[in-house]
């Protein structure tokens, strides 16, 4: 498909003012979503996010309309989410997609927590998660696109099931999800929505507005609150600086502050610790798809790798606890 001629045509629908689309080129996609940045000649920088034709969603992948409708809801309800123009429909010839507003800033983690020019956002960084998060759990959950629910016990059952497929018994892994099994928490009185995967490296930070959009909606879902405050706080999302929980820029203390102090650290240090466990079989996954020859790309070789360095994190939650 020739995207950049079919947002040339497009122009029109996106911008009363446009004409025409320029400077399109693809940041990044794999097998199943890629991502365009583009300018439609009346100077408004855009976003284009499909599915390429014939890709397959993830099993707990959101349609791509359904993932506008939860950006603009957050969008309505005050959290940092860019603004959706537009989802495209059959006469667009673009497939599944829609478009947004393009932000400006940084996603890549590793530049987060390191670079000095971030250095004056990153000590609110946390706090700003929490309060950001607290917008997103707070959305009404009626009217929203049809949803997953998802509990601790339920994804810890979910993810045992695809451990256990693999057949590739890793003893940390083992006592790690009969440790998780034996904590895990009841499900919240009301689930709310969920990101799904809220971390460093989903967000985009601006070296002097600090925290200017929630990106990646796909797999969003009802859950528990602390599911998004865990994930953001596993040590895979620190990049190196190891010693902040939170994304490698922030405390505990902040993170909990900014969400309302509504949520035990408890209860987030459980979810810490199952995500760890997730990421690691998700990275024994990906190694399995390259050692089978599914997927060679040196990408998916260098992520199963990690498997190793989340059984070191489980090792020391287990030993904190």
């Amino acid at each position: 498909m020739d995207v950049a001629a079919a947002l040339d045509r497009l122009a029109p629908r996106l911008s009363p003012a446009a004409t025409g689309a320029r400077n399109a080129r693809r940041l990044s996609g794999g097998a199943s979503l890629e991502t365009w940045a583009f300018d439609l000649d009346d100077g408004t920088p855009l976003i284009l996010r499909r599915r390429p034709d014939g890709a397959l969603p993830r099993d707990t992948a959101l349609p791509l309309s359904s993932e506008a409708a939860l950006i603009r809801a957050a969008d309505a309800a005050g959290a940092p989410a860019p603004s959706v123009v537009r989802v495209c429909q059959p006469e667009d010839a673009l497939g599944e997609a829609y478009v947004m507003r393009r932000l400006e800033g940084e996603t890549l983690g590793r530049r987060i927590v390191r670079d000095e020019a971030f250095a004056s956002v990153r000590p609110g960084l946390a706090r700003r998660c929490g309060e950001v998060l607290a917008r997103i759990h707070a959305i009404p959950t009626e009217g929203l696109p049809p949803l997953a629910k998802s509990d601790a016990q339920g994804e810890l059952a979910r993810y045992e099931d695809l451990y256990r497929q693999m057949k590739a018994p890793r003893p940390i892994l083992e006592a790690a999800f009969r440790w998780l099994e034996a904590i895990a928490p009841p499900p919240p009185e009301k689930p709310v929505l969920v990101h799904g995967d809220f971390r460093n490296g989903n967000l985009m930070i601006h070296p002097k507005q600090g925290l200017v959009g929630v990106l990646d909606w796909e797999l969003a879902h009802l859950g528990d609150p602390a599911e998004d405050l865990g994930w953001m706080c596993v040590n895979s999302w620190r990049f190196g600086e190891w010693r902040k929980p939170v994304g490698g820029f922030g405390d505990y203390a902040d993170l909990l502050a900014g969400h309302g102090g509504d949520i035990a650290l408890e209860r987030v240090k459980f979810w810490q610790a199952l995500g760890s466990l997730k990421w690691g079989v998700m990275c024994l996954m990906m190694y399995q798809s390259f050692a089978a020859g599914a997927d060679r790309s040196i990408e998916r070789a260098m992520i199963g790798r990690r498997t190793s360095e989340t059984e070191i994190d489980l090792v020391a939650l287990m030993e904190a606890a």
